[in-house]
């Protein structure tokens, strides 16, 4: 015999006690912080934390999606907040990249030939 499950969704109007939270939406919203906090690092720790935090977002959005009822709107405002702020310290970080790769480039072909010149290298 098979167990039977008397599972049934959610209503509208479904009491609070019986709504769940969103799987990763407190990580997502920490994450979003973290890489806004943390795009100063050379950009690259913000970059992987606002990556990570928009692809658990995208998984989180996509349950919310399929059954809305069933998720507490907070669980809802921190993903979207913290997609949000994922969105943000991801851009910031990716400017950061690119303005940490420009830097070395200028510096490299300005430097480099500095650096062959010096009088030992004549030996």
């Amino acid at each position: 015999m098979e167990p039977t499950t008397n599972y049934q969704a959610p209503q509208s109007g479904t009491p609070n006690y019986m709504l769940q939270s969103l799987p990763n939406a407190t990580a997502v919203l920490v994450l979003g912080i973290l890489s806004i906090v943390c795009c100063w690092c050379f950009g690259f720790v913000g970059l992987i934390l606002g990556i990570i935090a928009l692809v658990l977002s995208g998984k989180d959005e996509k349950l919310f999606r399929e059954n809305p009822t069933w998720y507490t709107e907070g669980s809802v405002k921190n993903l979207r907040a913290g997609k949000v702020c994922a969105i943000i310290g991801t851009s910031i970080s990716g400017l950061y990249v690119l303005i940490y790769a420009i830097y070395l480039s200028i510096a490299g072909a300005v430097l480099g030939p500095l650096f062959h010149s010096f009088p030992w290298n004549n030996f």
